[in-house]
């Protein structure tokens, strides 16, 4: 062999040791993606659990999960009704940006992918368990249906606690999901409960759950204090009880697989408490929600309260990367949200990261029953513990006309009384605040008044902070192609309402067609219009 040969020879050797060093590097293994357990409550309003100081609500599970994570102080939907809320958290964009998906009962457009999805496309296990996106209808530009959420876990039933509760044993459908998911695979699973949502077995939280009235602290300046809406109240919290059973029973499975410590467990409600001047509204107990974190392998110091103002749709991006995927990989539309790791991989309490300081919130059309099945927009800013909205149809009526029942809320022993109020000209101001019509302008300081009873909007002295407010949610809206600040706010009114049951429902009920609206009661509509 002479020298030029040995020189190539070692050349080649070279190469080799080279590419066998580099290809041992790349092929170490990658730190374990994590689980992911989104846990969603339907219809809860902070700040009813346990963590948050609450004793007439019990909640074990979501209490551990703040204590051993993050508690979030600040956590808003930015459309407070089921459909749109779920729509923001899957996709996050605000629901002003998903089209059709920004209103209730909606065909959810295909060209919006779900993190769900996303994360089943890199290699995830997924699935859910009762309650995904809805209602409405989701299909591909196929027209074949698309789980959204997930594949459905709903087989294994339980005799439910009372009347109203559902049969879904959602802890075992969770096992059963765990039991079959590939070993060594990541997954996702949505638990989805279905309470506290109406209808409620009334007097349970008494007489099933051992409940007194007087332990309630507070009823609301908006409600009459008697023992109907205690009541209700406490048979709203027996069914939040339910909810969280199901999350111990479910953190205990992970500990029992020695999944927990590398599990995202996220633990959060869609909207609001189901009754009058909450849930469907756009006030600080609308959308203000609770939330709590938990990520032992990802969270950098568990037991901390978080202060920033964060949205629903932070937690796609949040899911996402710690996935370990670029957004432009998943095949999503650009989110709005913004990933909630800086808040994980901080040591702090209080105020992690300042830019986080406020929230845009809103509404198009939720339940139908005004002429043309018309809606009622919204649109609103939270910062500095101020609330800031903007009615931009302050002629309708907010919870839907009174002649047809009021359908944008729910019936309830609640709703009954503050209409009966009305009837007999008692104490009207209690129905003037559920359902009456507002000012095209409110202006609420939630520190100082949470129930958003004293509208500031036209005092003199507030008049820089609402312009402030009022301009800054402009700007953003606008840079976020609102369509409604884009002077198209008519193109949601164009969204055809997914159930043909009820669609136009003012039209033909006014016309004598007999419709049956079953999440409202019989006596929520009035005998006549009322303006």
């Amino acid at each position: 062999m002479n020298k030029l040969e040995r020189r190539l020879l070692c050349s080649v050797l070279f190469l080799f040791v080279t590419v066998g060093i580099t290809s041992a590097a790349s092929a170490k293994p990658q730190p374990n993606r994590p689980n992911i357990l989104f846990c969603i409550a339907d219809d809860a309003s902070f700040p009813h659990m346990g963590a948050y100081g609450c004793s007439w609500v019990k909640t074990p599970g979501f209490d551990r999960v703040a204590r051993e994570g993050l508690l979030f102080t600040n956590a808003y939907t930015p459309n407070a009704k089921c459909a749109p809320s779920r729509a923001c958290i899957l996709t996050g964009r605000n629901s002003w940006q998903l089209k059709e998906a920004g209103n209730h009962m909606a065909f959810f457009p295909p060209e919006f992918k779900t993190y769900v999805e996303a994360l089943a496309d890199s290699g995830y296990a997924v699935g859910k368990t009762a309650k995904g996106w809805a209602p409405g209808v989701a299909v591909d530009a196929a027209g074949k249906r698309r789980n959204l959420a997930g594949p459905a876990f709903n087989q294994v039933r339980a005799k439910p606690p009372a009347n109203g509760i559902s049969p879904i044993d959602y802890a075992a459908n969770f096992e059963q999901f765990l039991k079959t998911s590939p070993q060594g695979k990541p997954w996702c699973f949505w638990y989805g409960g279905l309470e506290p949502h109406r209808r409620y077995e009334y007097g349970s939280g008494v007489h099933k759950a051992g409940k007194k009235i007087t332990d309630i602290d507070r009823v609301p300046a908006y409600w009459p204090d008697n023992e109907v809406i205690r009541n209700d109240m406490l048979d709203y919290a027996f069914e939040i009880e339910h909810f969280d059973q199901h999350l111990v029973k479910m953190l205990s499975f992970l500990e029992q697989r020695n999944e927990l410590e590398n599990t995202i467990i996220v633990v959060t409600a869609d909207n609001g408490m189901p009754f009058p001047r909450v849930k469907g509204q756009e006030y600080e107990r609308s959308n203000h929600l609770p939330l709590a974190v938990m990520w032992k392998q990802g969270i950098k110091k568990a037991n901390r309260v978080i202060d920033d103002y964060v949205s629903f749709i932070d937690f796609a991006p949040t899911f996402v990367e710690a996935a370990g995927m670029k957004w432009e990989e998943t095949g999503m539309q650009p989110a709005t949200g913004q990933s909630l790791t800086d808040i994980f991989h901080s040591a702090k309490s209080g105020i992690v990261n300042p830019q986080r300081d406020h929230v845009l919130i809103g509404k198009e059309r939720h339940d139908i029953g005004r002429p043309s099945d018309q809606g009622y927009p919204i649109r609103g800013i939270v910062k500095g513990g101020m609330l800031y909205l903007k009615n931009d149809e302050p002629g309708r009526w907010p919870a839907g006309n009174p002649e047809t029942g009021y359908l944008n809320c729910d019936g309830s022993p609640t709703k009954t009384a503050i209409l009966q109020f009305r009837r007999e000209g008692k104490q009207e101001h209690f129905w003037s605040g559920a359902f009456g019509k507002r000012k095209a302008e409110e202006l609420y300081s939630i520190q100082d008044d949470p129930e958003c009873m004293k509208n500031l909007a036209a005092l003199p002295k507030f008049q820089a902070v609402k312009n402030s407010l009022k301009q800054q949610m402009h700007s953003e809206l606008t840079a976020q192609n609102d369509p409604r600040v884009l002077g198209n706010g008519s193109v949601f009114e164009g969204y055809q309402y997914s159930d043909a049951r009820t669609r136009n429902f003012y039209q033909r009920y006014m016309q004598g067609e007999k419709i049956k609206a079953g999440w409202v009661n019989e006596s929520d509509f009035e005998s006549g219009p009322l303006d």
